[in-house]
């Protein structure tokens, strides 16, 4: 049996921990939640600032591929009062802290972002400064989608201070392109990736999945060779998460039988990988790549590059508030998650409620776990000191290790482990050692994509 056969298994991507499903089952009180924020931005606001994820979930069509929380329809009348709510919730945050937020991170999610109108995406940009300030070193980003992103919306949003974007491209062949229900012409990527070069934005990045329905290495190949000519500063390379357990319909549109598997599917990655690094682009955490112009590659060799909830960041914040329907925010200490419905978070919202329906209150386990999570996550290596030890049985821990340690995997010492370049595509299942969570509570039905 291969490595891959051998530990292609149901995980966890870790852009939390605890991950999502072993969330305190009762939930978190809005009480506990605000009290841990204030505690929160109490400590950061001032040395770091904060972070706003807002989720903008409207699409006009459903993609197959995605497993995002989305609202379909082609009603672009709904944008005025999800923007009008998403500032009212805004300003519930505000009128419960002490001083002035000072944003240094904006992330425009969705959904598809470019679903809104310029002149409401301004509305939104300014109707969050008139309770902020912006961080002296502050980076706005968005995500855009190349069919209906204009001129107008890039010069807009860089105007307002945006620098950063990211494209949804997946895949260029149209077979695949039909199955994932995504048409989308070379020719649009082109066009908005050269409007936002010659705009100013200062890092231009491509989604690209491999996994995808139909996908075949040449495929793969295709893709990125068209996406070699265009050299975004990025490049995401993501496993696609066959999930429709969980997103339903919107993954049963096509046949499991269609998709690569195992050893078929890793050779996509590889292949990618080779690609990528002939161009001149550095492997970062799991799934990216960048140029060495960018930040992102310039935070993996400060030791500074971070996770979360919006994938691999620059910039770290403490405190990251999560606006719109489904947004998850982060103290650290704890996360809480927006209701799932444009129509319930409206409702809560207008109704003065912070939409919060559910969430988790980390321990002081979870907190030191967390911070090894993440040290392997964006730096492949992580050390404890014996005070954490005295918390958390890591050494037990490690133990699970063994099988992986023996397949060349995992470098273990006796206060630290490191993870070799050769084992990355293994960080998910390393990681799962440490999941005390998953560890005492192994899943009785499938939660998880496989990990490789």
């Amino acid at each position: 049996m291969s490595l891959v056969q051998k530990y292609n298994i149901p995980g966890p991507r870790y852009t939390s921990y605890p991950t999502v499903p072993y969330w305190n089952k009762e939930g978190i009180s809005k009480e506990d939640w605000i009290a841990s924020l204030k505690k929160s931005f109490q400590e950061s606001n001032q040395a770091e600032g904060i972070s706003l994820y807002i989720h903008l979930p409207f699409c006009e069509s459903l993609c197959t591929f995605c497993a995002c929380h989305k609202h379909i329809t082609k009603r672009h009348e709904v944008e005025e009062d999800y923007i009008d709510t998403v500032l009212k919730e805004w300003k519930l945050y505000v009128d419960l802290l002490d001083e002035k937020p000072i944003v240094k991170e904006i992330h425009l999610g969705g959904g598809t972002p470019t679903f809104f109108s310029s002149f409401q995406l301004k509305k939104l940009i300014v109707g969050l400064f008139k309770n902020a300030d912006r961080h002296t070193d502050y980076e706005f980003s968005l995500e855009g989608h190349p069919n209906n992103t204009t001129k107008e919306q890039l010069q807009t949003l860089f105007d307002l201070g945006f620098t950063r974007i990211s494209f949804g491209v997946q895949d260029y062949d149209p077979t695949v392109q039909k199955a994932i229900h995504r048409i989308q012409p070379f020719e649009n990527v082109k066009n908005v990736t050269e409007w936002a070069r010659e705009i100013g934005y200062t890092s231009v990045s491509h989604d690209l999945i491999f996994g995808l329905p139909f996908q075949t290495k040449e495929n793969v190949i295709d893709t990125i060779e068209k996406t070699k000519t265009l050299s975004p500063d990025r490049i995401s390379f993501y496993s696609y998460a066959h999930v429709p357990w969980i997103k339903g319909v919107g993954q049963r549109g096509f046949n499991e039988k269609d998709l690569p598997k195992d050893e078929e599917k890793r050779e996509l990655y590889e292949i990618g990988k080779q690609l990528f690094s002939d161009m001149g682009y550095v492997e970062i955490g799991m799934d990216h790549f960048a140029l060495t112009t960018d930040s992102l590659y310039k935070a993996t060799q400060e030791k500074t590059l971070h996770r979360n909830f919006m994938g691999y960041t620059a910039n770290k914040t403490q405190l990251m508030i999560g606006l719109g329907m489904s947004s998850i925010s982060d103290s650290w200490y704890a996360f809480a998650q927006n209701v799932k419905t444009v129509k319930e978070y409206e409702k809560l919202v207008n109704e003065g409620e912070i939409p919060i329906f559910r969430g988790h209150l980390l321990s002081e386990e979870d907190l030191i776990v967390r911070k090894h999570i993440l040290n392997m996550m964006c730096h492949f290596t992580t050390e404890w000191n014996v005070d954490e030890a005295a918390v958390v049985d890591l050494k037990s821990q490690t133990k699970l290790l063994e099988e992986m340690i023996q397949d060349g995997l995992v470098h273990l010492n006796d206060n630290s482990l490191e993870i070799p370049e050769h084992a990355r595509p293994y960080v998910r299942n390393i990681c799962m050692a440490f999941d005390m969570h998953l560890q005492r509570n192994k899943p009785e039905t499938r939660l998880f994509s496989m990990t490789i």
